[in-house]
């Protein structure tokens, strides 16, 4: 019986471990090493009672170094707890406006159990903006443009509660920019948001703020990578290509991609998806949006040099905003970079500086073009070297990681990278065999003589 009992809690005691195991929530897969804090705060701030619910001011902080929402913009949602409806709105607006129909008189802006928010255009009528609006949902990184890193609008809510004891939080957030990505948990209540006047003399309160945050998963985004690297050296003459079918394969028919000279082309850029934003790559081995080619160019006495290229194979898209991130042990070393602007990102922090970020100057690089001729921006860099740490052998000089607006890029494979002329293993083993071949045969031939 004893036995018997210990069999039947180790069995119990498997279950309840598996239990625990099924019922954890998966959020790893939303973690960044380079980004280990990132993520999209929602700050939902009610300013003031109305005789039937209450005005707030719903504004998203992006506290992501390096991926920001880019064009068409961010398509926020949730689900109403109870049987609210949006009176009016400043800044954004919904989708749809849903079934007002038992409404006499004055018309609700929406009526919708799960409103969808998109922001308004720039250009909107200064009676219909706050600050921090009209920016097509548009969202940069505090690192490249912290003064446009926050989008706010605000909303006036009715059926709803009058106090902070009757009024309930909405559930079940979804942020779209516009496709996935983004996981949001759910609303917590949080210390009331204080604001400063424009002399810093009065501080006032938000009668009652909810705290959101949406954090990123580049698996949730999309299945397949959006970016690909490849690598050249001045030392040898090999060019090493992006993996073959990086971002997918095409088609045996060839239609799920267009060639630049194709008379079709302008045809397949405004045929289905375009209003979707689904990209239309041009037809390549590896079928990637985007291309980062990292070349060794040149070596110094005392400085090495590095030539960065990023092409757009995206007939439909014109990337603003563009950032890179890459990951080298010489980064410490940066002395000059030509056309780019750079940030280094220190994210283990013990005084290693191995990442760096680089984005476009304004009215200059900082808009990639789509497809065609003018569809790259480059630049480069001037690293100067360090005695106990550089070396050009087995691939030291090429990039560790490669992201680009966020998104981790698909990298050649380490035995594919170029070698140095004398460390090149076919090299050595052409040369050695046959010498060793010809002092074997040499030693038989002595033997028998």
């Amino acid at each position: 019986m004893a036995a018997g009992g210990r069999s039947i809690a180790c069995f119990a005691a498997v279950l309840l471990a598996a239990a625990l195991l099924l019922s954890a929530p998966t959020t790893t897969e939303a973690y960044d090493s380079l980004d280990p804090n990132g993520n999209i705060t929602i700050k939902w701030d009610i300013m003031q009672w109305t005789p039937d619910g209450y005005v707030a001011v719903v504004t998203m902080f992006n506290y992501q170094q390096f991926r920001h929402i880019g064009a068409p913009g961010w398509q926020l949602g949730w689900t109403w707890a109870k049987k609210e409806v949006i009176w009016s709105m400043v800044g954004a607006q919904t989708t749809e406006q849903g079934d007002c129909s038992k409404f006499k008189g004055n018309t609700p802006h929406c009526c919708k159990k799960d409103p969808t928010i998109v922001d308004l255009l720039p250009g909107t009528p200064y009676n219909m903006q706050i600050a921090n609006c009209c920016k097509a949902g548009v969202i940069n990184t505090f690192n490249q443009d912290p003064a446009n890193a926050a989008s706010s609008f605000q909303i006036s809510v009715g059926l709803a509660g009058t106090t902070n004891k009757t009024v309930k939080v909405p559930k079940n957030f979804t942020l779209k920019t516009p496709g996935p990505g983004y996981t949001c948990g759910r609303a917590i209540v949080g210390r009331p948001t204080k604001f400063f006047s424009a002399d810093g003399r009065r501080v006032t309160q938000a009668l009652m703020t909810w705290n959101v945050t949406c954090t990123y998963s580049q698996f949730l985004a999309q299945k397949t990578p959006s970016c690909c690297v490849s690598l050249s050296s001045f030392y040898n003459d090999t060019i090493v290509n992006c993996p073959t079918c990086s971002c997918g394969c095409q088609n045996p028919s060839g239609s799920n991609c267009v060639n630049e000279d194709s008379p079709n082309l302008q045809a397949a850029i405004d045929g289905p998806g375009k209003w979707t934003g689904q990209p239309l790559v041009q037809c390549t081995s590896h079928m990637c949006p985007i291309r980062i080619h990292w070349h060794v160019k040149l070596n110094y006495k005392e400085y090495w040099r590095v030539k960065i290229t990023i092409t757009n194979f995206n007939f439909r898209m014109n990337y603003t905003q563009w950032n890179l991130v890459a990951q080298h042990p010489n980064f410490d070393n940066i002395t000059q970079l030509f056309s780019f602007n750079y940030k280094p990102l220190t994210p283990y922090g013990g005084g290693i500086n191995d990442t760096a970020m680089f984005w476009g100057v304004k009215f200059y690089n900082d808009l990639l073009m789509q497809a065609g001729k003018l569809g790259n921006v480059q630049s480069e860099l001037l690293l100067r070297k360090d005695s106990r740490t550089f070396t050009f052998e087995k691939g030291w000089a090429f990039p560790r990681r490669v992201y680009f607006n966020g998104d981790n890029c698909v990298m050649p494979s380490p035995e594919n990278y170029p070698w140095l002329p004398n460390a090149s293993p076919l090299t050595k083993q052409a040369l050695t065999l046959p010498l060793l071949i010809f002092w074997v045969a040499l030693a038989v031939l002595l033997a028998y003589a």
